[in-house]
C-alpha cells in the first residue's frame, strides 16, 4: 500500500491548487478594471460605455477606466481585449463590425472572436431607420421597391463606409428585393446623412439617435425601421418585416467580452453586475431615447448570437461580392 501515497499527496496537491485558483477570483477586483472601447472617443460605442462604466464602478467598489484604441473598423481595440491577461482586469466592447462582419470580410484577422474572446452579454441592439430625400416620390416600402425596379441603377444608398451597419443593412435590402441600387460610401455617417438631407442620395440607412433629428424636423422622410417591432420614438414606422420583408432585421449592436481563459466566476459576476445596471432607470432611458432597444441575458446567449450574427452578415458578404477598398 505504501506506493499509493505518493499518488494520494499529489491528488490531493492538485485538488488544493483547483480549490485556490477556484477561491482566486473571490478578491475580484481588488485594483482598477480597464475597458476598452475599440472606437473612437465621443462616439455612440463611447458615450454609452461611460455611463456603464460609471455604474459598474460605483457597483464593484473599484474604478473601471474606460480606454479609447480605434482603428481598422475596430480591430485594433478588440485585439487588444483578445490579448489582454485574463485576469478580469480588462475587458472590452464587443461590436457588430469586429465581432461579426471583418472575419468574413478581412482576409488576415489577428485574432478570432471565436475562440480569442469570451461573450459577457449583449448591451444593447439599435435598429437602423430606412429613410429617403423629401424630392424622392415615395412614401412607403412598397413604393420605393418598385421606383427602384422602374430605374435600375439610378437610386442611391449612402453609408459611413465599407462594411458597417449601414452599408451591410443596404446590400441585405438590395439582395432581398431584388432590386439595382448603388452604394455611395462616405468617411463617416454624418457626411451621408447631410447628402441625404440635401438630396444627393436616395436613401440611407441610419442609427435611431442620428436620424431622429432629421426625421422630426423633416428634413428626410422614413420609411421602415430594421427591428423586428416598430420604434417607441418612432411609433408610426413600420418594420421592414411589416413592410413587404418577412425576416429582414439590422441591428448596429454592442456587447461586453474578456479575453478568452477569464474566470468563470468572473464572467459570472460581470454578467450579473451588466444585467442589474441595464435595469437602471437612467440607463433603460439613455438606450430608449436613441431609439435603440436593450439587451441583457447570459454569456451563453451573446455567444450564440454573435455566431447568428457572423452566419447571416457572411452571406450578405459573400452574395454581394463586397470587398474594401
Amino acid at each position: 500500500m505504501k506506493p499509493l501515497r505518493p499518488l494520494i499527496a499529489a491528488i490531493a496537491a492538485v485538488a488544493a491548487l483547483g480549490s485556490a485558483a477556484q477561491a482566486q477570483p473571490a478578491d475580484w477586483p481588488s485594483k482598477p478594471i480597464t475597458m476598452i472601447v475599440p472606437y473612437a472617443p465621443g462616439g455612440f460605442a463611447d458615450t454609452r460605455v461611460r455611463l456603464l462604466a460609471r455604474k459598474l464602478g460605483d457597483s464593484l467598489g473599484q474604478p473601471v477606466v474606460v480606454e479609447n484604441k480605434a482603428g481598422a473598423g475596430g480591430v485594433v481595440g478588440t485585439n487588444l481585449i483578445a490579448r489582454a491577461a485574463a485576469d478580469g482586469y480588462t475587458i472590452g466592447t464587443g461590436n457588430l463590425a469586429p465581432m461579426a462582419v471583418n472575419p468574413t470580410l478581412m482576409k488576415d484577422m489577428p485574432y478570432d472572436p471565436q475562440k480569442d474572446l469570451a461573450p459577457i452579454v449583449l448591451i444593447e441592439n439599435s435598429p437602423l431607420v430606412l429613410s429617403v430625400n423629401n424630392d424622392l416620390p415615395v412614401k412607403t416600402l412598397a413604393d420605393l421597391i418598385a421606383l427602384a425596379k422602374k430605374e435600375p441603377g439610378k437610386l442611391t444608398f449612402g453609408s459611413s463606409g465599407v462594411g458597417g451597419a449601414h452599408h451591410l443593412s443596404g446590400e441585405m435590402f438590395r439582395e432581398q428585393a431584388g432590386i439595382d441600387i448603388i452604394h455611395v460610401p462616405y468617411k463617416g455617417g454624418s457626411l451621408a446623412a447631410t447628402d441625404l438631407m440635401g438630396g444627393h442620395i436616395s436613401m440611407m440607412f441610419e442609427m435611431g439617435y442620428s436620424a431622429l433629428p432629421a426625421i422630426q424636423g423633416k428634413k428626410i422622410h422614413p420609411i421602415a425601421v430594421t427591428s423586428a417591432k416598430r420604434l417607441a420614438v418612432l411609433p408610426d414606422v413600420p418594420t421592414m418585416a411589416e413592410s413587404g420583408l418577412p425576416g429582414f432585421e439590422s441591428y448596429n449592436w454592442q456587447g461586453i467580452v474578456a479575453p478568452a481563459g477569464t474566470p468563470a466566476p468572473i464572467i459570472a459576476k460581470l454578467n450579473a453586475e451588466f444585467n442589474r445596471i441595464l435595469k437602471d432607470a437612467d440607463v433603460q432611458k439613455a438606450i430608449a431615447d436613441t431609439g435603440s432597444q436593450a439587451g441583457g441575458g447570459t454569456p451563453e446567449e451573446f455567444g450564440a448570437f454573435i455566431k447568428s450574427e457572423t452566419e447571416k452578415w457572411a452571406k450578405v458578404i459573400k452574395a454581394g461580392n463586397i470587398q474594401l477598398q
